[in-house]
Protein backbone atom coordinates (compact mmCIF):
# COMPACT_ATOMS: atom_id res chain seq x y z
CA UNK A 1 0.00 0.00 0.00
CA UNK A 2 1.39 3.49 -1.15
CA UNK A 3 2.31 5.50 1.87
CA UNK A 4 0.62 9.07 1.90
CA UNK A 5 2.44 12.54 0.23
CA UNK A 6 4.11 14.63 2.22
CA UNK A 7 3.98 17.99 1.48
CA UNK A 8 7.20 20.61 2.75
CA UNK A 9 6.76 24.17 2.72
CA UNK A 10 9.96 25.79 3.76
CA UNK A 11 11.39 29.29 3.86
CA UNK A 12 14.55 31.08 5.19
CA UNK A 13 15.24 34.86 6.47
CA UNK A 14 18.55 36.63 7.08
CA UNK A 15 18.46 39.58 9.05
CA UNK A 16 21.43 41.00 7.23
CA UNK A 17 23.04 39.20 4.08
CA UNK A 18 24.95 37.67 6.02
CA UNK A 19 23.81 38.30 9.45
CA UNK A 20 21.21 36.19 12.33
CA UNK A 21 19.29 34.08 10.16
CA UNK A 22 16.32 31.60 10.34
CA UNK A 23 14.59 29.13 8.77
CA UNK A 24 11.06 27.23 8.78
CA UNK A 25 9.25 24.58 7.89
CA UNK A 26 5.80 22.68 7.75
CA UNK A 27 5.17 19.03 6.91
CA UNK A 28 1.90 18.03 6.35
CA UNK A 29 0.82 14.28 5.72
CA UNK A 30 -2.57 12.70 6.62
CA UNK A 31 -3.68 15.14 8.24
CA UNK A 32 -0.88 15.36 10.64
CA UNK A 33 0.94 18.89 10.83
CA UNK A 34 4.61 19.62 11.83
CA UNK A 35 6.40 22.69 12.03
CA UNK A 36 10.54 23.20 12.46
CA UNK A 37 13.03 25.91 12.68
CA UNK A 38 16.02 26.78 14.04
CA UNK A 39 17.85 30.03 14.17
CA UNK A 40 22.33 30.93 13.56
CA UNK A 41 24.24 33.56 14.64
CA UNK A 42 25.68 34.55 11.19
CA UNK A 43 24.41 33.22 7.81
CA UNK A 44 23.01 33.94 4.58
CA UNK A 45 19.02 33.93 3.25
CA UNK A 46 20.10 31.06 1.04
CA UNK A 47 21.47 28.89 3.69
CA UNK A 48 18.76 29.72 5.70
CA UNK A 49 16.59 28.56 2.49
CA UNK A 50 18.05 25.36 1.76
CA UNK A 51 18.46 24.59 5.68
CA UNK A 52 14.48 24.23 5.51
CA UNK A 53 14.30 21.87 2.93
CA UNK A 54 17.29 19.48 4.50
CA UNK A 55 15.71 19.51 8.38
CA UNK A 56 12.19 18.86 6.77
CA UNK A 57 13.23 15.98 4.76
CA UNK A 58 15.13 14.76 7.84
CA UNK A 59 11.99 14.50 9.69
CA UNK A 60 11.01 11.90 6.99
CA UNK A 61 10.57 8.91 8.78
CA UNK A 62 10.69 6.46 6.18
CA UNK A 63 12.38 5.40 2.89
CA UNK A 64 11.25 6.37 -0.22
CA UNK A 65 8.80 8.90 0.78
CA UNK A 66 6.96 10.75 -1.86
CA UNK A 67 7.96 14.77 -0.83
CA UNK A 68 6.09 17.58 -2.87
CA UNK A 69 8.34 20.16 -1.93
CA UNK A 70 6.82 24.08 -1.84
CA UNK A 71 9.77 26.93 -1.58
CA UNK A 72 10.09 30.54 -2.87
CA UNK A 73 13.55 29.87 -2.93
CA UNK A 74 14.59 30.28 -6.68
CA UNK A 75 18.04 29.20 -5.47
CA UNK A 76 16.72 26.17 -4.31
CA UNK A 77 14.45 24.97 -7.00
CA UNK A 78 16.42 25.88 -9.50
CA UNK A 79 19.14 23.98 -8.52
CA UNK A 80 17.10 20.89 -9.02
CA UNK A 81 14.43 21.65 -11.61
CA UNK A 82 16.91 23.42 -14.10
CA UNK A 83 19.94 20.53 -13.25
CA UNK A 84 22.45 22.88 -11.33
CA UNK A 85 23.51 20.67 -8.56
CA UNK A 86 23.65 17.89 -10.84
CA UNK A 87 26.25 19.91 -12.68
CA UNK A 88 28.20 21.35 -9.79
CA UNK A 89 28.31 17.16 -8.38
CA UNK A 90 29.76 16.30 -11.66
CA UNK A 91 32.40 19.59 -10.99
CA UNK A 92 32.86 18.03 -7.40
CA UNK A 93 31.30 21.54 -6.57
CA UNK A 94 33.99 23.39 -7.70
CA UNK A 95 33.47 26.94 -6.86
CA UNK A 96 29.93 26.35 -5.45
CA UNK A 97 28.46 28.27 -2.32
CA UNK A 98 27.09 26.22 0.26
CA UNK A 99 29.00 23.09 -0.18
CA UNK A 100 28.86 21.45 3.18
CA UNK A 101 24.72 21.99 2.76
CA UNK A 102 24.52 20.51 -0.44
CA UNK A 103 26.49 17.43 0.24
CA UNK A 104 24.06 17.22 3.28
CA UNK A 105 21.07 17.56 1.33
CA UNK A 106 22.18 14.75 -1.51
CA UNK A 107 21.60 11.72 1.00
CA UNK A 108 18.42 12.75 2.06
CA UNK A 109 16.46 13.74 -1.73
CA UNK A 110 17.93 10.21 -3.16
CA UNK A 111 16.40 8.70 0.12
CA UNK A 112 12.88 9.94 -1.48
CA UNK A 113 10.96 10.84 -4.23
CA UNK A 114 11.17 14.65 -4.38
CA UNK A 115 9.66 16.79 -6.56
CA UNK A 116 10.44 20.76 -5.87
CA UNK A 117 7.85 23.69 -6.44
CA UNK A 118 8.55 27.32 -6.79
CA UNK A 119 6.15 29.58 -4.65
CA UNK A 120 5.93 33.12 -4.74
CA UNK A 121 6.80 34.54 -1.19
CA UNK A 122 4.77 37.43 0.64
CA UNK A 123 2.18 36.49 -1.81
CA UNK A 124 -0.51 35.10 0.88
CA UNK A 125 0.49 31.39 0.67
CA UNK A 126 -0.88 30.13 4.07
CA UNK A 127 1.75 27.75 4.94
CA UNK A 128 4.62 29.89 3.21
CA UNK A 129 3.65 32.97 5.43
CA UNK A 130 3.91 30.59 8.25
CA UNK A 131 6.98 29.77 7.09
CA UNK A 132 8.40 33.00 7.05
CA UNK A 133 6.53 33.69 10.34
CA UNK A 134 9.13 30.53 11.63
CA UNK A 135 11.78 31.33 10.37
CA UNK A 136 12.06 35.36 11.34
CA UNK A 137 11.19 34.24 14.81
CA UNK A 138 14.14 32.20 14.65
CA UNK A 139 16.27 34.14 13.04
CA UNK A 140 15.59 37.18 16.04
CA UNK A 141 15.95 34.21 19.05
CA UNK A 142 18.16 34.60 22.02
CA UNK A 143 19.63 30.96 21.77
CA UNK A 144 21.33 31.10 17.99
CA UNK A 145 23.20 28.35 17.02
CA UNK A 146 26.40 28.45 14.78
CA UNK A 147 26.47 28.22 11.29
CA UNK A 148 30.24 26.61 10.99
CA UNK A 149 29.69 25.62 7.60
CA UNK A 150 29.38 29.37 7.09
CA UNK A 151 32.44 30.60 9.07
CA UNK A 152 34.35 27.83 7.66
CA UNK A 153 33.78 28.69 4.23
CA UNK A 154 33.94 31.86 4.28
CA UNK A 155 37.08 31.62 6.61
CA UNK A 156 36.45 32.88 9.67
CA UNK A 157 37.42 30.11 11.43
CA UNK A 158 39.56 27.34 10.53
Amino acid sequence: MEKPVIYLFTDGASRGNPGPGGFGAVLKCAGHCKELSAGYALTTNNRMELMGVIAGLEAVKWDNARVEVFSDSSYVVKALTEGWLEKWEKKNFAKVKNIDLWIRFLPLYRRHRVHFNWIKGHAGHPENERCDALAVEAAQGAALHEDSGYLIENNLIK
